[in-house]
């Protein structure tokens, strides 16, 4: 199954089709979420999806708390979760992000999210809605949890393709927001929102793949997406997944790896 639906197509499924082994999840924020949502949505919290600790606010929390979220969510292992955002998919992607790395498979994402939905003219609806809490038993795939020495064996060894996805101003240096400035040695800048098509709803662009292709980023590669604090990488993990690329992500991000003091930095300005 192609884990990408489109507004026409959830729009059948929630007229046609019983929820009740589907999770519609919003993860914006909670003035976004009772502003507006699609009928039948329960809401997250963008920020219980990580850790909130500093260095590195972007890791993900501890196996508890994961617990707890996704309790309190109703899920269960057969549950399908459809999830969308705001902003075109950073918050969603990092929640699917999170479920790769709980082992929870059944999953599709909104292309465009909200914003698709509501150009589209579909309705929405102000109520929240709740569900009944599960008991779910967190497990957590350590494998797919990148760390700072994974990269540099992988940079060392030519195994490892870096997708930046911060603003070019962070990549270059010139916008520091951690104790350095710059980027991880060798990778490759493209940020978020050049693959949204503005003009469609914040889909992803239908040339992104090309487009990708020109800056050295394709099929093949073993590649790691990373932003601050992977929310912005959320979405590019999930356009890589879309793409047929072999993915992963770091949690930790320009948050640790711009405040370690031992990790290699490089600037373009």
């Amino acid at each position: 199954m192609n884990f990408v639906i489109e507004t026409s197509e959830l729009r059948t499924l929630l007229e046609t089709q019983s929820s009740a082994k589907r999770l519609l999840i919003d993860v914006s924020s909670e003035q976004s979420y009772l502003a507006g949502h699609i009928p039948g949505s329960l809401h997250l919290l963008p920020g219980r999806l990580m850790s909130g600790e500093k260095p590195a606010p972007g890791r993900l929390p501890s196996k508890e708390t994961l617990e707890q979220v996704m309790s309190s969510l109703g899920l269960e292992p057969d549950t399908e979760v459809i999830a969308y955002d705001d902003e075109g998919g950073g918050w969603a992607g990092r929640l699917l992000w999170t479920l790769d790395v709980l082992g929870h498979k059944n999953y599709r994402y909104l292309n465009g999210g909200k914003v698709a939905w509501r150009s589209d003219g579909l309705p929405l609806e102000s109520t929240p809605n709740t569900l009944s809490p599960s008991q779910y038993t967190a497990r957590i795939d350590t494998r797919l949890q990148v760390e700072i020495p994974d990269i540099l064996a992988g940079l060392n060894n030519g195994t490892l393709t870096v997708w930046d996805a911060r603003s070019p101003e962070e990549y270059r240096g010139e916008k520091v927001l951690a104790l350095k400035g710059g980027h991880i040695p060798g990778a490759i800048n493209c940020e978020w929102t050049r693959m949204m098509d503005p003009d469609n709803g914040l889909r992803f662009r239908s040339d992104a793949e090309s487009q990708l292709k020109s800056l050295g980023l394709e099929q093949g590669q073993n590649i790691v997406t990373h932003c601050q604090s992977h929310h912005r990488s959320g979405f590019t993990y999930i356009l890589g997944k879309k793409l047929g690329f072999t993915i992963n992500a770091y949690a930790g991000s320009w948050s640790e790896w711009g405040n370690h003091p031992d990790t290699p930095v490089e600037t373009s300005l």
